[in-house]
């Protein structure tokens, strides 16, 4: 199969113009591209981050404090989600109950880290209990949707790289998020190759579907960046990924034209 960006997307132009979609819930939309070749493709592709995790609030107190540590004993991949994180997964459900029926998906692929399965499973039973899909609707685990590994940085807030990682820190600011690659994990640039594998099967098995993606802040950047081909400037000028945020895509004229990024309307005061 040829290169995905050749496949999904044509030569990129502007990303910063934004417009609102025609119907169904709000999104914050950017910029259009030159129609590539037609290829495979799902009719919409949706991408959320995990719900609030509770490694997402102890880091946030960390950073607020300076803290060299944060209280947090098990692996990454068995991080679960906050009490907020659970009520977002909620309202990332009835948001998906709510889209028009052509968009909505009746497939999931998710993250196999405990804080995506947890959204994908809180989010599929509400939309599901308000009447919108099946309740036996399959998720679909694929670890290429995993979340970056930070190697020898994992688990460290920003003041305790600094301190214990002097000579990786200043790596890190000279080479940029997208090339740095911390000792034992991943740059950007590598979760990216991992994110066009699966968007090639899912564009293959998914062909003409609509499909919803469950993974992580990193994981939905470099899903932009693939499909929407960003340039590294473009890239490290957006914000992050907001927990439980839409991002959508819409296959037309034989490419997923970007329809709405990283969208927290429909969780409200949650």
């Amino acid at each position: 199969m040829a290169e995905l960006g050749t496949t999904l997307n044509g030569q990129h132009q502007s990303t910063q113009s934004e417009r609102q979609p025609a119907q169904g819930p709000h999104l914050n939309v950017v910029g259009g591209h030159r129609p590539p070749s037609a290829g495979r493709l799902p009719s919409v592709l949706v991408a959320t981050r995990h719900g609030e995790s509770t490694a997402n609030v102890e880091f946030q107190r960390a950073e607020a404090a300076g803290a060299l540590s944060v209280p947090i004993a098990c692996r990454d991949a068995d991080i679960p989600l906050s009490l907020r994180g659970r009520r977002q997964a909620q309202a990332l459900g009835r948001w998906w109950a709510a889209l028009p029926g052509a968009d909505r998906p009746r497939s999931v692929w998710c993250s196999p880290y405990v804080r995506t399965a947890e959204t994908a499973r809180i989010a599929l039973a509400q939309a599901a209990g308000l009447g919108a899909v099946p309740v036996s609707l399959a998720v679909r685990y694929d670890e290429r949707l995993r979340d970056r590994e930070l190697g020898v940085l994992e688990m460290l807030p920003k003041a305790a790289i600094e301190a214990e990682h002097p000579q990786e820190a200043a790596r890190r600011r000279k080479m940029g998020e997208l090339y740095y690659r911390p000792p034992g994990g991943e740059s950007w640039a590598d979760v990216a190759l991992r994110v066009r594998s699966v968007l090639r099967d899912v564009c293959e098995e998914e062909a003409g579907r609509p499909v919803l993606l469950v993974a992580h802040d990193c994981t939905v950047l470099m899903l932009r960046y693939a499909l929407d081909r960003l340039s590294e400037e473009q890239l490290t000028a957006l914000g992050p990924v907001h927990n439980c945020s839409a991002s959508l895509w819409r296959a037309q004229d034989g490419r997923l034209r970007p329809d709405g990024w990283n969208a927290v309307g429909h969780l409200g005061r949650v």
